[in-house]
Order: C-alpha cells, then structure tokens, then sequence
C-alpha cells in the first residue's frame, strides 16, 4: 500500500534525492536515480561560490539546478497530495478498492500542500532572480569590454 501522505512528504523532503520515486517505483525507477545528479551540481555550485567568490561564471549556471529540482520536488509533493483517493489508488494502489485508506487527505497532508507551496515557490523565485542578476551583469560586464 502506497500511502498518500508518505509520498507527498518525501517529495517535499527527499526529493532532490530521488526518495519519493524510489518509494512509489522501487529502485528501479531510472528517474529517481537521475534527480541526484542536478542536486549534486547546485551544491557544488554553491561550493564554488563559496571558494571562488560571486564572479565565478559556473555558479551561476549551477546553483540555480538545485533550486529548480527543489522546486520541482515541492511541485510534486503538491500533486501528489491534490490527487483523488480514487485516482491515487488506482494508479498506486491498483489492488485496493478506490476508497482505501492509503489515498485519503487528512490534514498531515494539507500541511505538506502548505509547506510545500510555500517553500518551492520561495526557492523558485530566488532561482530565478539569482539566474536573472548573474546573467545580465555578466551581459554588462561583456559589454563594457567590447566598448573599451
């Protein structure tokens, strides 16, 4: 039995890692295997920050990953949790009757809707202003030398 609120918990807090796909697909799930990748990239953006300063032109790549695979996660955590009994329970629960426990919405799962919204939005927004501010100083700093 997949459970609802597992799921939608484990995509708001491990989803970077691939948790909630490895608990609805077992470890099989090529996906869940691969969200760690952009994860590790943003961390290691931010290491790069962190070592070689704000001007360094990686980081501004790389950062802005991890915050749109947190921001994606929370999304799914969202999804998850919005979905139907009826319709989680036939996808995740094909064994059960549509009314099984397991897809119910209680209020530990509106909680994951509310964090969720409220943190993926807010790294959402902060990735792209990041991405916004590093490109377009790099765009002036370009410009500056090809007007000298």
């Amino acid at each position: 039995m997949k459970n609802k609120t597992v799921a939608a918990w484990l995509a708001f807090v491990g989803g970077p890692l691939g948790l909630h796909r490895f608990y609805l697909h077992g470890l099989t799930d090529m996906l869940g295997w691969l969200l760690p990748i952009p994860t590790a990239l943003g961390i290691y953006g931010i290491q790069r920050v962190q070592e070689l300063g704000q001007d360094d032109h990686y980081s501004w790549i790389l950062i802005p990953l991890l915050g749109f695979t947190i921001a994606g996660c929370a999304l799914r955590a969202i999804l998850y949790a919005l979905m139907t009994p009826e319709a989680w329970n036939a996808r995740y629960n094909p064994t059960t009757p549509t009314d099984a426990a397991a897809g119910q919405t209680r209020w530990i799962t509106i909680g994951a809707i509310v964090v969720s919204l409220l943190f993926g939005t807010t790294v959402l927004m902060a990735s792209l202003a990041f991405s916004f501010q590093r490109y377009f100083e790099y765009q002036i700093e370009e410009a500056r030398k090809i007007s000298q």
